[in-house]
């Protein structure tokens, strides 16, 4: 879909190149993910693609043409753009800037704004956002108004330079949830920019770790960096933690659930209801859950308000990675685990999850 071929770009003034003979291939309809220190040349080489640069020395071609023989405005008419700060006109409704590029290309204003309105429940916006103007919105929110401008004229490229970094973490991984989501219903070819190695292994099909100077040091799949960084700046720059990041790529499917002793509103209100052992964990109506009740101290927790704050939760058929982050966050050391519909399944024992992380280790390497 994508092809860079010694691709090299050098801006005047500096000693050394931004990107130095770059040569890849992006799959259609895949998430290909550039990563790497400041000054790697990775959000020059994205801005490459669509012509916002262009290179020194080599090619790039989209769907086998050249792009160098397509006008600059045409080619960005053509494909998604998404940056860090969404870059929404103040003056403009949600609704009018999502439409702004299906009126560039000649759509009536009745018919952009409806595809704007439909683009909004596809990236999980509420309709009634559509009148809002940018200010009115959180920083998510803008982040999803950008998706969905940028899939607004249904363009078969979407880049994005960095889209999430500007987010708090909990709002980071839902629009990371929701991107992926967004992949899966529409098959775009994406081309993502990130500082982060563990959004690149989270988002990525394929991901091209880039060195100082725009220097291509590996492109794989986020397995194989992980497992086999091809040298010490790929596994410097992976991080000394990066076999607990392999683990996103073990399923843990297998995790053993066990019941643990559940005290709905009724019954935590209630302190003559004793925790039958150590810790008892509080749920709402819906058996969803609030937090924990240790034994020792039941007599003072009779309201959610007063729980001792749960780790983070363990959606079954998630991976390891998840799996051992619930048990070994929770402050009871049992991993909550929900369902989907994000009700208490069971709990999981640190113990039993490092079992199975042997044992997947073991598989690996034939012992």
């Amino acid at each position: 879909m994508i092809s860079f071929r010694g691709v090299t770009k050098s801006f005047s003034g500096s000693a050394a190149p931004a990107v130095e003979n770059l040569s890849l291939d992006i799959a259609r309809g895949s998430i290909t993910v550039f990563v790497g220190p400041s000054g790697c040349g990775k959000t020059t080489s994205l801005r490459m693609i669509n012509r916002m640069l262009d290179p020194t020395a080599g090619s790039i071609t989209v769907d086998g043409t050249d792009i160098s023989g397509v006008k600059a405005p045409q080619l960005r008419r053509s494909m998604g753009y998404v940056m860090q700060s969404a870059g929404l006109m103040p003056h403009r409704t949600v609704l009018d800037n999502v439409a702004t590029v299906p009126r560039l290309l000649g759509q009536s204003k009745a018919r952009a704004r409806a595809r704007a309105a439909e683009l909004l429940d596809v990236v999980g916006l509420a309709s009634a956002m559509g009148a809002r103007y940018p200010a009115q919105l959180s920083g998510g929110q803008q982040q999803r108004v950008g998706v969905a401008r940028a899939l607004a004229a249904d363009p078969p490229v979407l880049l994005m330079d960095e889209p999430f970094s500007a987010v708090d973490p909990v709002v980071r991984a839902e629009l990371q949830e929701e991107l992926l989501r967004l992949q899966r219903e529409l098959a775009k070819t994406i081309v993502f920019v990130t500082h982060d190695i563990d959004e690149a292994t989270i988002l990525g099909d394929k991901v091209a770790v880039l060195a100082v100077g725009g220097r291509l040091a590996q492109y794989a799949a986020p397995e194989e960096i992980l497992r086999a960084p091809v040298d010490d700046f790929v596994a410097g720059f992976v991080g000394r933690d990066r076999g607990f990041r392999h683990l996103s790529f073990q399923p843990g499917e297998n995790v053993p659930l066990h019941q643990v002793q559940l005290l709905d509103p009724a019954q935590l209100a209630d302190p003559a209801v004793p925790v039958t052992g150590d810790w008892a964990l509080a749920v709402d109506d819906d058996g969803r859950p609030l937090g924990w009740v240790p034994a020792r101290y039941r007599a003072e927790i009779t309201s959610p308000d007063r729980l001792v704050p749960g780790g983070s939760l363990y959606r079954e058929g998630e991976t390891l990675r998840q799996a051992l982050d619930a048990a070994l966050s929770s402050p009871a050391g049992l991993g909550v685990a929900v369902d989907a519909d994000s009700r208490v399944a069971g709990t999981i024992v640190p113990g039993e999850v490092l079992a199975l992380i042997e044992a997947a280790r073991l598989q690996r390497s034939g012992g």
